[in-house]
């Protein structure tokens, strides 16, 4: 790997990480649980798992610095729909819940505006 692909590798995960932060800020403030953050398992991974009341939230956080290839609530494919899915049944049965819980999928896109210093503009899409 030469020296500018991991200058790249290493501001994107920047990046992710910024938006993380934010939006797991901004959920705790709302008043959500967060359970964990950057759950992986062998199907994938879930930024964010909360708890709202009874309900349990799986929250895809995707952080974009511009719109030029569309914004992160634009990127959910449906195939991404399908593993997050995959993840939370995955999370569910490995945690030791004995019965199905309520449950939702979030999508937080978060777009830093021109530095990462600032206050994020932050959409909470809720029921993705």
């Amino acid at each position: 790997m030469n020296k500018g692909e991991h200058s790249v590798n290493h501001s994107k995960i920047d990046v992710g990480r910024y938006g993380e932060d934010h939006a797991a800020e901004h959920i705790e403030q709302a008043g959500l649980t967060i359970l964990e953050r950057n759950y992986r398992c062998p199907l994938g991974e879930m930024d964010i798992i909360a708890r709202e009341g009874l309900q349990l939230v799986f929250i895809e956080v995707r952080t974009r610095s511009s719109g030029r290839c569309g914004w992160g609530e634009e990127s959910i494919t449906p195939q991404k729909r399908a593993r997050l899915n995959r993840i939370a049944s995955h999370y569910i049965k490995f945690r030791g819940y004995t019965t199905w819980p309520s449950m939702r999928f979030d999508l937080i896109a978060i777009r830093p505006g021109d530095t990462l210093g600032k206050h994020p503009d932050i959409y909470w899409i809720r029921g993705m």
